[in-house]
């Protein structure tokens, strides 16, 4: 029975590491919908949500199962609590991908600006190099490769910050400025999509640790190492 329950738990990791590369194309795939005024990729991005969607739920389902018919240990509880929190948040970045991909299907006839364009594909390229940091370090089991994601999430930080006025400068156009307003939007998604990658990198802390904390202290913005 034991070798069954970790034979389970090997394939909900192996599950949910590859739930993390499907939202991760997602997200590149509803960006990339979005530059280049591609309806039948963000169409893709929208359809594929169930694939997601599904494959969530299934991970779900199956951690409760585990935790109710096998009464696990508590280093193997911790597992399954961590791929339970990092299972939300790929479905959250999931859900972060169909947003942009529908701003994308309702933007496509308004003008737009190159500049602001580029900086969504920089906040885009930084955020899915995080998701793909935070999922190697589970696989790893390397909190070093964690407390780094902190410090690569302030770009996206101050990107998203920049982003309102950039907006700002096309208030002469009503149309443009429409575009810019729904683009401030898609800058908010993916600053969320690194904070996802953050919050999925403390999940693997606490697997590591027995104790959860966050990376950044909220009240004084510095991030925490590995030694505090």
């Amino acid at each position: 029975m034991r070798q069954r329950f970790h034979e389970d738990l090997a394939a909900l990791e192996a599950e949910v590491e590859e739930l993390g590369g499907i939202v991760e194309r997602q997200i590149g795939d509803a960006v990339a919908a979005l530059a280049r005024r591609d309806a039948g990729l963000a169409t893709a991005v929208i359809a594929r949500d169930d694939e997601v969607d599904g494959a969530y739920l299934d991970i779900e389902r199956r951690i409760l199962d585990l935790i109710a018919l096998q009464t696990p240990v508590a280093s193997d509880l911790r597992l399954l609590s961590a791929i339970l929190h990092i299972n939300l948040h790929l479905e959250r970045v999931g859900d972060g991908a169909v947003n942009i991909a529908k701003i994308a299907t309702i933007t496509q006839e308004l003008p737009h600006d190159p500049t602001i364009l580029e900086h969504l594909q920089e906040m885009s390229d930084i955020v899915r190099g995080m998701l793909r940091i935070s999922l190697e370090a589970f696989t790893r089991r390397d909190l070093e490769l964690c407390l780094k994601l902190p410090a690569l999430d302030d770009p996206v930080d101050v990107l998203n910050r920049g982003m309102y006025r950039k907006v700002l400068n096309l208030a002469g156009d009503p149309a443009a400025l429409e575009w810019g307003i729904r683009m401030n939007t898609v800058a908010r998604q993916l600053e969320r999509v690194g904070d996802h990658a953050v919050d999925v990198g403390e999940q693997v802390g606490f697997l590591l640790t027995g104790e959860f904390r966050e990376f950044v202290d909220s009240s004084h913005k510095e991030p925490l190492t590995d030694g505090s």
